[in-house]
């Protein structure tokens, strides 16, 4: 796929460090062409991001005084809630190639904007990443279930989009939803999932389960209070869950405790049984090794922040999840503060064969205690709306 930037020339180093093909590994000089596509990234939403301009200038930030990596941790971040209240845009309306929402369920959504550049690259890198773990399979034809939103006209959600997307590595030979679209909205159909689980079971072809872990550990758990029988899916089955509970945290299990469940009901194994984390507010992709821990691809940096401070954090401990990406170019997300508490750690300490720093996921904290920095950051963001 031959992807152009918006300006090829101004952002030539993000078009060189989108275009490696390799997610865990660096090239020679690898550090210095991150740093220098961080400064065209940061320099492109300057030019053309009014409100991002006034949040850099309010912060005092000039690009100049990037110099180094460790220089981005003064690179003002962005809150994700920030992107729920304003439309910021660094391209005009005519490049817009697609819209997004978030799938939250409480309260506005992020709203989000991207060029074919800046929705292209992340997916590319998630092709790398199936071709990694050996999941690009274009002979095998498998059945799909997808726990995710049946499609709608006019659906903008970024949860079923990537779902759908997911469904290209292997051919189809059929896909069911679990979240059935009705004229009230979407509702989960238990036991039309329970009945296409069997169906499939009797097919035989390899099973590939994407999307949200809550739905699917519902089913499990009415296999486990009903007593049904286990399945035998085909061992090439593939999970890969996405998206959080949603709305449901408070029924929410463990995820050694849903893998295991999936394992002794739906007979998959363990090594087939992968999480991802993404969202609309910040693209990249990370997927869980086999020993079920998110590595960071080459083309992020994630720093954790104190929630009180916003003080980068050593590894081991748990704060905000900050991303850091030179990818997108038609919004000002490059450098944003989620509202996800996570933990760093050495890529050495996982044990696989790859080599990158993993972080996981602790839980979900919001802005309410910086709720002063995220009003503020709000308002100086709307003052050239």
């Amino acid at each position: 796929m031959n992807l152009q930037p918006p300006d090829p020339v101004k952002l030539a180093s993000i078009k060189n460090l989108l275009d490696w093909e390799k997610p865990y590994q660096k090239s020679e000089g690898w550090d210095k062409l991150f740093l220098d596509a961080m400064k065209e990234c940061c320099a492109w939403h300057l030019e053309n991001c009014p409100e991002y301009r006034n949040w850099c200038e309010f912060n005092k930030f000039e690009l100049d005084s990037v110099q180094s990596l460790k220089d981005l941790e003064a690179m003002p971040f962005i809150f994700a809630n920030i992107f729920k209240s304003r439309e910021l845009k660094s391209i005009s309306d005519d490049k817009i190639s697609l819209h997004l929402t978030s799938s939250g369920t409480t309260g506005q959504k992020s709203q989000m904007f991207y060029d074919e550049w800046s929705i292209k690259s992340p997916q590319r890198i998630l092709d790398w990443i199936f071709d990694h773990y050996g999941w690009i399979e274009p002979q095998q034809k498998v059945n799909y279930l997808l726990y995710t939103y049946e499609p709608e006209e006019g659906s903008k959600l970024g949860t079923a989009y990537t779902d759908n997307y997911l469904c290209q590595y292997a051919p189809i030979n059929r896909v069911e939803y679990a979240l059935k679209y009705t004229s009230t909205g979407h509702k989960f159909d238990l036991f039309g999932t329970l009945k296409t689980l069997a169906e499939f079971e009797e097919e035989g072809l390899p099973v590939r389960i994407f999307g949200f872990p809550s739905f699917l550990a519902f089913t499990l758990e009415h296999f486990i209070k009903s007593k049904k029988a286990s399945l035998s899916l085909n061992p090439q089955s593939l999970v890969f869950l996405g998206g959080g509970w949603k709305g449901h945290q408070d029924k929410a299990i463990s995820k050694l405790e849903l893998y295991q469940r999936t394992s002794e009901i739906l007979g998959i194994p363990d090594e087939r049984l992968r999480d991802g984390f993404g969202s609309v507010e910040h693209c990249i992709p990370y997927v869980e090794c086999e020993n079920h821990r998110f590595h960071i691809p080459v083309y992020s940096e994630v720093l954790i922040r104190d929630i009180s401070t916003f003080k980068v954090l050593d590894y081991g401990e748990v704060g905000y999840l900050n991303f850091i990406s030179p990818y997108i170019t038609s919004v000002p997300a490059q450098n944003v503060l989620m509202g996800d508490l996570a933990v760093k750690r050495p890529g050495e300490e996982c044990g696989c064969s790859i080599s990158t720093d993993t972080f996981s996921i602790s839980g979900r904290a919001g802005f309410k205690k910086n709720k002063s920095c995220a009003v503020s950051a709000a308002e100086l963001l709307g003052d050239f709306s």
